[in-house]
């Protein structure tokens, strides 16, 4: 006896459901902080390939704020563009293959971002290619 497509569907939705629940996934807190020089504005705007989380104008010392959960397959990227003094320079905020962390503060410095973890401070250059 062949099944439905409709009971195959249903028993699929079933299963999604049922993973969700039993593979709890953490939530990350992200958050970006603008350390440049002179009191100087960031404007910055954050994507994954879903969302357009916005553009957001953080005056100097203020930061920017978002919650998500990564997904099942380690895939999550976040990227964002960051503007100032006419400048923009863009990088990749999250991603599952290198981010570990579940409060994730990155300050936003000229020469690129510092992701700041318990007694360790990481900072990157900004992303180069297109």
């Amino acid at each position: 006896m062949n099944a439905s497509p409709i009971n195959w569907l249903l028993s699929l939705m079933l299963l999604f459901v049922a993973s969700e629940a039993i593979l709890p996934r953490h939530k990350v807190d992200l958050l970006i902080y603008n350390y440049l020089q002179n009191r100087t504005d960031l404007t910055v705007n954050c994507k994954s390939k879903d969302d357009d989380l916005g553009v957001h104008l953080l005056g100097f010392r203020n930061y920017y704020e978002f919650k998500f959960h990564p997904n099942l397959f380690g895939t999550t990227l976040f990227y964002c563009s960051m503007q100032w003094d006419g400048i923009m320079h863009w990088f990749d905020i999250y991603t599952s293959e290198r981010d570990t962390c579940t409060y994730c503060l990155w300050k936003v410095k000229p020469e690129g971002p510092c992701l700041v973890e318990y007694k360790k401070v990481t900072c990157y250059s900004w992303n180069t290619d297109a």
